[in-house]
């Protein structure tokens, strides 16, 4: 089958375009909310969305297999909307897609804002924390299916701005931050506050135990995993999950599943997480290796649980080619077994030193920490 999914505004058939109202004409069964199928005239099957929608929808559309079928999206169809979701399911070359302006180039429109220079958070079904890692000092961002309070808690000194109802006769702009329609975008002005993507956090912005790899460590380690955009990291003996947390927040598309044994400092992990605006980490309570039956990752990282039989094994069988497995040692146990396992497939060893200014009495001297030893091997090396 094919179909043809129509953008449609606020200001419902009155703003549609003839290429638009053409297509609308020639269909036989229309979806789309309730809302959006109340805004056009015609004679249609009318087939409101169920919810939930994903689910649902594979069999929807057989059950109008043969017939024309016309879908209504809110604004822009491949902008956090129907479109894609139908694309992934038919292909392109089965869906066409007429746009509308989106409710993001309206704001932006209204505000007078360059469209290139906002990020673009959508909050429809997932917590507001993730907003959390875009609030950076000075720049702009547009939040979709937020709940203004929300947002305003996690960004106090920011300054908050509700668009509704966007080119529909009922369009407002103001700051009133309670009883928003449904039907807005969030617009959101940083102040001189807010936080940075680099590795390398204050260890103090973590909730933990003495289980944290430190911020220098950390820095360094997270360079050798090298994240990329749409990555998946085991964080195996994650301890407070800074390791996790940092390869995150990297790009919104990375993943983590951090797995610890100690179910205190997994909930932890999963406090830090929402936190530092990652909230998706999935953590998994276990010892490893019997816990690591997960999803296959580009990259692992093992913090903790290195002596034990068949980890670094279940660790490197698991990572995919051309993925990297870093390990730190503090132990001279664990450190000798990263010199073991680099004998069996190379890689590089280096030694980490650290030390901290503090106060000596009424003078400043040096505190040392104590050494790490970190392991990298790429699966191309073995």
């Amino acid at each position: 089958m094919s179909v043809t999914v129509i953008g449609i505004g606020a200001d419902g058939w009155a703003g549609l375009p003839d290429a638009s109202r053409h297509e609308l004409a020639s269909c036989e069964v229309l979806m789309g909310s309730a809302r959006q199928l109340d805004l056009v005239p015609g004679e249609f099957d009318r087939v409101p969305w169920p919810s939930p929608l994903a689910p649902a929808l594979p069999g929807l559309l057989a059950r109008h297999a043969g017939r024309r079928v016309g879908v209504l999206a809110s604004g822009d169809p491949m902008f956090h909307g129907i479109g894609a979701t139908l694309v992934r399911l038919l292909g392109a070359d089965r869906v066409r897609v007429l746009p509308h302006p989106s409710s993001v180039s309206l704001a932006c429109a209204r505000l007078g804002w360059a469209l290139h220079d906002v990020e673009v958070v959508s909050l429809v079904g997932k917590p507001a924390a993730l907003v959390v890692p875009h609030l950076h000092p000075g720049r702009r961002v547009l939040v979709l299916g937020a709940n203004p309070r929300e947002v305003a808690a996690l960004a106090p000194h920011a300054r908050l701005t509700v668009l509704e109802q966007l080119g529909g006769p009922g369009e407002r702009v103001h700051h009133a931050l309670d009883d928003a329609d449904p039907l807005h975008v969030l617009a959101i002005e940083c102040g001189a506050d807010g936080t940075s993507s680099t590795p390398g956090r204050p260890d103090e912005e973590y909730e933990h135990d003495g289980q944290l790899t430190k911020r220098e460590v950390r820095a360094v380690t997270l360079a050798l995993l090298a994240p990329r955009p749409g990555e998946l990291l085991w964080d195996v003996g994650a301890g407070a999950g800074s390791i996790a947390v940092e390869w995150c927040r990297t790009h919104p598309s990375c993943r983590a599943i951090a797995v610890e044994q100690h179910p205190e400092r997994a909930a932890r992990i999963t406090r830090n997480a929402t936190r530092s605006g990652v909230p998706g980490i999935e953590v998994v309570v276990g010892t490893s290796p019997g816990a690591l039956d997960l999803e296959a990752p580009d990259a692992v990282f093992i913090g903790g649980g290195l002596t034990a039989e068949g980890v670094v094994e279940r660790c490197w069988d698991a990572v995919k080619p051309g993925g990297r497995l870093v390990a730190n040692a503090v132990t001279l146990e664990s450190e000798a077994v990263l010199t073991r396992w680099r004998g069996r497939l190379g890689g590089d060893l280096t030694r980490l030193e650290v030390s901290r200014a503090t106060a000596i009495g009424g003078f400043t001297g040096w505190r040392p920490q104590l050494p790490v030893t970190t392991w990298i091997v790429t699966k191309e090396n073995a």
